[in-house]
C-alpha cells in the first residue's frame, strides 16, 4: 500500500468510553498509521444517531482502501448497532458500486475464555464482504477479552504478548495486500492467562459488583423460572 491508502476502523462495542474492542482498534490505527495508511475511526452507535453520522460513516467506507471492525461477541453475534451499521454499508454499496478494490479484516473479542466462541460472528462478518463486493481479508478471534478492560496494550507487559504480535502480523498482511496470515489467527487465540485464572478473576469481579449493588445475596435467583406446583 502506499501513503495514500486508507482505512476505516469502525468500532463496535456499544461503551461510550474506553472498552476492549477500542484498546484493539487503538493499537491497529497506530500500526497502520506507522504504515502510511490514513485513518478514519468511526464507533458504529455514534455514527447512527444522526443523519450526519449515517452519511459521514458512507463517506468514510466509500473512501476506504482497507475496512476493519473491531467488535464485542454478543449473542454469538454482532452487537445490534454493528450489525445495523453494516446493514447500511451493504445498501449503499448496491445502490453506489465503486470501481476499485476494498478489504477486510474482521477482529472479535469475548467475554469467554475461548476464542473459538466467536466463529459465528466472523462467518457473519465475511458474508457481509461477500454480499457487498468487499474481499475478505480474514478474521481474528480473541477469547478472554475482559483482561484488556479499555487499558493500553503497551501497558500490559507480557500477558497480552501474542495479542500483540497477532494484530502486529495482521496489519503487515493488511499493508501488503495478503490475507490474514494463520500465524496471527493462531497467537491471537491463545488464551492471556490459564482458564481457571481466568474464571477466578472473572467470579471475583462479579461478587464485588453485586456487592456493590446490594445484591451479593440474590446472585442464584431465576425470577423467570416457571414455578413447579
Amino acid at each position: 500500500m502506499n501513503s495514500t491508502s486508507k482505512a476505516l476502523i469502525m468500532i463496535g462495542s456499544p461503551k461510550p468510553g474506553k472498552s476492549a474492542s477500542g484498546t484493539l482498534a487503538t493499537h491497529i490505527a497506530e500500526n497502520l498509521v506507522a504504515k502510511g495508511f490514513q485513518i478514519d475511526t468511526v464507533h458504529a452507535n455514534e455514527a447512527l444517531r444522526s443523519d450526519e453520522g449515517v452519511r459521514s460513516l458512507l463517506a468514510s467506507f466509500d473512501n476506504a482502501d482497507v475496512i476493519v471492525v473491531v467488535f464485542p461477541l454478543y449473542v454469538d453475534s454482532l452487537p445490534a448497532g454493528l450489525t445495523k451499521a453494516l446493514e447500511l454499508m451493504a445498501e449503499h454499496r448496491r445502490a453506489v458500486p465503486i470501481d476499485r478494490k476494498q478489504r477486510m479484516m474482521a477482529v472479535c473479542q469475548n467475554g469467554f475464555p475461548e476464542a473459538h466462541q466467536n466463529e459465528t460472528a466472523l462467518g457473519i462478518c465475511r458474508l457481509f464482504t461477500r454480499d457487498s463486493g468487499i474481499e475478505w481479508a480474514g478474521g481474528l478471534a480473541l477469547g478472554g477479552g475482559g483482561v484488556l478492560d479499555g487499558r493500553e496494550l503497551g501497558k500490559m507487559g507480557g500477558m497480552v504478548r501474542n495479542l500483540v504480535k497477532a494484530l502486529d502480523i495482521a496489519c503487515s498482511d493488511l499493508a501488503d495486500g495478503r490475507p490474514v496470515s494463520q500465524e496471527a489467527v493462531a497467537l491471537m487465540a491463545k488464551p492471556t492467562m490459564p482458564k481457571w485464572l481466568y474464571v477466578a478473576i472473572g467470579s471475583y469481579g462479579w461478587k464485588r459488583l453485586a456487592k456493590k449493588n446490594q445484591v451479593l445475596d440474590r446472585l442464584h435467583d431465576r425470577p423467570y423460572q416457571e414455578s413447579r406446583k
